[in-house]
């Protein structure tokens, strides 16, 4: 490709305990209206990979450039008022809140009306305008997933980063999630996709990654990597500790 990066992470090293690095060195990219899977086996670092761009662990070493400004040291709503949304794989909704409020909450950083960003949401995903009254904590996982991803969408993001969305998930409810992220990323949206369901993400990515003990160790064209024999075998390694 030869537009820049929409974001570029490059030998990020991060982790949850001070000199305990769960990504020792991983490198990253993803261009403007890309879908861009990330799999691997369970500690991999996936989770920890889109934590860290999102702001919510902060590297110790390595750059995160996000639309050519680095965003290292930055918190996760100031992230979110440069473009980047986040939908994170557990307690990624308001329960108590109903539909309709959990939209507005994922809207706070903007001062415009919110009525028109509403009705995109629910056109995009009817269910959700079914249940605008609904409170989020007795709707399907399914649903709140929706919801989630509804949320984040509230801000118009150019990136959106969706840690296991599928996770969970019944095979029909996975399908129809699936379907509203090929949808969201045919709009416009760039889109992060960390995921379990290898085969899935690397079907509908452009490109992928495959983490393995925080290091990128194959990246290539999403089919490529899916007809693969050395990433089949690295992920069939899925339980194997790491």
């Amino acid at each position: 490709m030869t537009a820049a990066p929409l974001l570029e992470v490059q030998e990020v090293y991060a982790g949850y305990v001070r000199d305990l690095d769960i990504l020792q060195g991983v490198n990253f990219r993803i261009y403007p209206g890309e879908l861009v899977a990330v799999i691997g086996p369970n500690g991999a670092g996936k989770s920890t990979l889109a934590k860290t761009i999102f702001g919510l662990l902060t590297p110790h070493k390595g750059s995160i450039v996000f639309n050519g400004q680095s965003i290292v040291g930055l918190k996760s709503d100031q992230i979110v008022q440069r473009g980047m949304g986040y939908v994170p794989q557990i307690a990624n909704v308001f329960r108590s809140l109903t539909v309709e409020e959990n939209l507005e909450m994922g809207a706070f950083v903007r001062d415009v009306p919110l009525q028109p960003l509403k009705d995109e949401i629910f056109t995009r995903f009817p269910r959700l305008g079914d249940r605008r009254k609904q409170r989020a904590g007795t709707l399907s996982g399914g649903e709140r997933q929706m919801l989630a991803m509804g949320k984040a969408l509230m801000l118009k993001p150019s990136l959106l980063l969706l840690d296991e969305p599928s996770a969970a998930l019944s095979p029909l409810l996975v399908n129809s999630v699936f379907e509203q992220i090929k949808q969201i990323n045919d709009s416009g949206t760039a889109i992060v996709l960390v995921e379990q369901n290898a085969r899935r993400a690397l079907e509908m990515a452009a490109r992928g990654y495959v983490l393995e003990t925080g290091r990128d160790r194959f990246e290539g064209r999403g089919i490529d990597l899916l007809n693969d024999p050395k990433v089949g075998e690295l992920y069939l390694g899925a339980t194997r500790a790491h």
